[in-house]
C-alpha cells in the first residue's frame, strides 16, 4: 500500500488538535509529541481523510472504529509509557494507538482478533516504518504468553472483566488500562500489578467503546 503525502493543512490540523486535547487535560509532552507527529488521516477510510482532525471516533469496517483522539491520548496518558517498555495492545484496529504507542515505548506487540484488518495492516507500508511495532493475529484474552511479560497492557475495547490471562502476562508493578463494563458508557480502569499477583484498581472517566470479544474470526 503506498504511503499518501502529508500535507500542509493536514500538519495544520493535527496542530491544532494537540491544543484542543491538551485544552481537556491532556500534558503528557510525549502524548501530544506523539498525537502531532502521527497522520492521523494514513489510518482513515480515504472518503473521510478530510474528517482526520475532528476529535471523533470513526468507522473503518469490520464493526470496528478508529478512536477518538482524545481517548487515545487518554488512554495512553493513563499508561504512563516509559522509553524502556514492553507495550502489549489488544485490538490493533486501524493502527494507529499501535503506531503511537511505538513512539513511546521500547517495543509494542499488537493483537487483532479481525484477520482482515490484521492482513489489511500487515499490508500497510507506514507500518513497517517502525521496526519496534509487532502485529499478531489471535485472541486478545489469550494474550502473548510466549513473549510475556509485558510492562505495559493497554486494551482498546470494552471488556466485560479484567481478562485472567492479561494480568498473569504483567509485570510485577506493571500497568494494564482497559474500559472496563458491557454496558455504555464504560469506565477507564488503571490495573496494577502487586504482590503475589493481586491487582490494585482504580477507575476514571466514562468512555464508550466497541465490545471485546473472545476467539478470532476469519
Amino acid at each position: 500500500m503506498k504511503i499518501p503525502a502529508d500535507l500542509a493543512h493536514f500538519k495544520k490540523l493535527r496542530q491544532k488538535l494537540v491544543l484542543e486535547i491538551h485544552d481537556k487535560g491532556i500534558t503528557d509532552p510525549g502524548v501530544l509529541n506523539a498525537i502531532n507527529t502521527i497522520p492521523r488521516q494514513f489510518f482513515m477510510p480515504p472518503d473521510l481523510a478530510d474528517k482526520s482532525y475532528e476529535d471523533k471516533a470513526y468507522p473503518i469496517g469490520e464493526g470496528q472504529t478508529i478512536s477518538q483522539p482524545y481517548t487515545v491520548a487518554y488512554q495512553t496518558q493513563l499508561l504512563d509509557v516509559q522509553p524502556h517498555h514492553r507495550v502489549l495492545e489488544i485490538g490493533t484496529g486501524s493502527a494507529y494507538q499501535a503506531v503511537i504507542l511505538a513512539l513511546l515505548a521500547f517495543e509494542v506487540f499488537s493483537i487483532e482478533r479481525q484477520k482482515r484488518l490484521f492482513e489489511k495492516n500487515k499490508q500497510f507500508g507506514f507500518l513497517k516504518e517502525f521496526s519496534n511495532l509487532y502485529l499478531f493475529y489471535g485472541d486478545g484474552f489469550e494474550g502473548l504468553q510466549q513473549l510475556a511479560p509485558f510492562d505495559r497492557i493497554l486494551i482498546t475495547a470494552a471488556a466485560p472483566f479484567v481478562p485472567p490471562k492479561l494480568v498473569e502476562q504483567l509485570k510485577w508493578r506493571g500497568k494494564m488500562v482497559l474500559p472496563l463494563g458491557i454496558e455504555k458508557p464504560q469506565r477507564m480502569a488503571l490495573i496494577t500489578k502487586k504482590e503475589n499477583d493481586e491487582i490494585e484498581e482504580a477507575y476514571f472517566d466514562n468512555f464508550t467503546f466497541v465490545p471485546m470479544l473472545q476467539g478470532k474470526k476469519e
